[in-house]
């Protein structure tokens, strides 16, 4: 199964991406993140945080994406200055990886979808796609339907779908509007970049051995 909840559960052991949590800082608090896996991502949610890593400093706002790459480094939230929301990743990824970042889904009066067909109901923009990485989303707000290997799931807060290298994806539905985080790990086969489609960039060969 490809949804797991962030925290203290496991990821599916294919996964690059060992473990994700997702914190909550009012203003004016502190934290520091104890180093636990080689490659440590940190992708900022929501509102705004003084933090320090690899010897620097700096002020991230909604959308800062920062990469530990110093071995002994950790983050560190110096000061919130907004109510935050922060979400941690750690794993063994390559150098060579995808993109990341914040996403949102919304419900569309008048849905179009430039990604490969389905037979499902579309109710969103969002579309239907592979990519030569594993892929991982991490929802923060909101509720909908995902498919992954041809299979749908019920997300919400909290939980993160991990699709394997070549395996069709989708978010075909919302319930309510999502907000989320998604990272491409690392790059494989012909090593392209961004959503991939059947009809334009040839046949996806999803890695079997990553559901």
């Amino acid at each position: 199964m490809p949804v797991f909840k962030s925290g203290l559960h496991p990821a599916p052991k294919w996964c690059e991406m060992k473990f994700v949590e997702i914190i909550e800082l009012p203003a004016g608090t502190k934290h520091i993140f104890d180093r636990r896996h080689p490659k440590e991502k940190l992708i900022v949610g929501k509102g705004q945080c003084r933090i320090a890593f690899d010897g620097k400093t700096l002020i991230a706002d909604e959308g800062a994406d920062l990469d530990l790459r110093e071995a002994n480094s950790h983050f560190e939230v110096l000061e919130t200055l907004s109510p935050a929301t922060l979400v941690r990743m750690g794993g063994q990824w390559g150098d060579d990886v995808g993109g990341s970042g914040l996403f949102t889904v919304q419900e569309s009066d008048h849905p179009v979808d430039k990604g490969d067909p389905v037979a499902y109901l579309k109710q969103t923009n969002f579309d239907n796609h592979y990519h030569d990485c594993d892929e991982y989303w991490i929802i923060l707000e909101g509720r909908g339907v995902v498919v992954s290997e041809g299979k749908m799931y019920e997300v919400g807060p909290g939980d993160c779908l991990a699709t394997g290298m070549g395996h069709h994806h989708d978010f075909p539905r919302v319930d309510a509007p999502v907000h989320g985080v998604y990272f491409e790990t690392t790059l494989e086969g012909l090593k392209r970049q961004g959503h991939l489609w059947n009809h334009t960039h040839g046949p996806a060969q999803p890695k079997w051995d990553r559901v």
